[in-house]
């Protein structure tokens, strides 16, 4: 690789997040060398912001999942050989692939067997932890190191008998939206006496989510004012589900103010007391927030099988990386309105429960800290792996 002339640079990313990714590698790529970098492969608006011309929309890889697969598997199959091809035609200096495994590991293994010297990085550790454990060593072979966004995933990477992997930090954890709630949540507040308490609902970013735990979340509130609980409510979510939400809530005893605005959902999570939740990277969110939470999920009948499969001891990311209980969990006919109003109680005054939440999130951000912009750390590993590279 000659140091005149500029990086070359494959890199496959569908979902929005993967995208920030990796224009934070390639702008860190082009801080660090000095080099401008000619990129190919599939991205969106970031990544076409500095050059990227997409084979096809990212959106096609977005939509990948169980049904997707089954509904249009042979077109998935030509966008993954598509994708391969023009990977190995091009000859880059290394291949990121972002996230997305279904579709971009793929690529990856192809692209190893067609040309085993082009190095290959992939951002994102998929979820072996969780489930499925086998495709961490099914890895192997056609991926030369993983990027990290959980501290807890290097370890595991290697007790499975993964590829190599590095722990770059979370955007999160830099955002400065959680950064200013976390602000907020750390003035004094009054926690003493039967003032107004103003609780979160965060039902879910999905349509089915919303509709399995909008009807609970309604009757705990309910719940909540029958015990003398005098409540404001703030329910931030997306716009695609914002119309069903609204339906949903018309029915609440007590109506919640509905926040779409991404920056006032910030400001909505400096001023509460408590959150009760969806499952899912809301969690983290509240987390490095530091607002304490109850945490729900209930699964359709698909998932439910595939439930048989999870092997980790707890879906709540907080719980992962603080490698103890710090946040309570209730899952299908364990959603139970009035026990989750009697939780969510505890955690309106200054009690130990609430403590040892609060205490939980420190930890959670300790391990999460790093000491560089996780661009910058990912892409001094994309350099040695190309420096490896034969």
């Amino acid at each position: 690789m000659k140091a005149d002339r500029p990086l070359k640079i494959a890199i496959v990313a569908g979902e929005e997040s993967g995208d920030v990714l990796g224009a934070d590698i390639i702008q860190a790529l082009k801080r660090m060398t000095g080099r401008e970098v000619q990129l190919a492969g599939i991205g969106g608006r970031h990544l076409q912001a500095l050059g990227l011309t997409p084979l096809f929309e990212g959106s096609e890889i977005a939509l990948m999942g169980l049904s997707a697969v089954v509904r249009d598997l042979p077109r998935l199959m030509r966008r993954i050989s598509q994708t391969a091809s023009a990977v190995v035609a091009d000859q880059p200096d290394c291949l990121i692939t972002i996230d997305s495994p279904d579709f971009s590991l793929r690529v990856a293994r192809k692209v190893r067997a067609a040309n085993p010297s082009i190095p290959i990085v992939h951002y994102v550790c998929p979820s072996v932890w969780a489930w499925r454990p086998g495709r961490a060593t099914a890895m192997k072979p056609y991926v030369d190191h993983i990027l990290c966004i959980l501290p807890f995933e290097v370890k595991e990477l290697s007790r499975l008998n993964g590829p190599p992997g590095t722990y770059v930090g979370h955007r999160l954890a830099h955002d400065p939206g959680v950064l200013g709630a976390a602000r907020a949540q750390s003035l004094p507040r009054d926690l003493s006496g039967d003032g107004v308490k103003t609780l979160l609902v965060l039902p879910g970013s999905r349509r089915g989510e919303v509709s399995r735990l909008i009807g609970p979340f309604g009757e705990t509130v309910s719940a909540l004012r029958a015990r003398g609980h005098r409540l404001r409510l703030l329910l931030p979510t997306v716009p695609h589900v914002a119309d069903l939400v609204r339906t949903s809530v018309a029915r609440w005893d007590e109506k919640p103010e509905i926040i779409l605005d991404p920056e006032r959902k910030w400001q909505a999570f400096g001023k509460a007391d408590a959150a009760l939740i969806a499952s899912g990277t809301v969690s983290l969110e509240l987390a490095l927030s530091g607002v304490p939470m109850i945490s729900c999920y209930r699964l359709d009948p698909v998932m439910r099988v595939v439930q048989k499969m999870v092997t980790v001891w707890s879906a709540a990311l907080p719980n992962l990386i603080a490698d103890k209980a710090v946040v309570p969990e209730h899952y299908n006919q364990y959603v139970r309105p009035r026990y989750l109003a009697r939780q969510l109680e505890s955690l309106f005054s200054d009690t130990a429960y609430r403590t040892w939440q609060k205490d939980g999130f420190a930890e959670v951000a300790r391990r999460m800290a790093t000491d560089r912009p996780s661009g910058e750390i990912a892409a001094g590993v994309v350099l040695r792996c190309m420096k490896k590279a034969p």
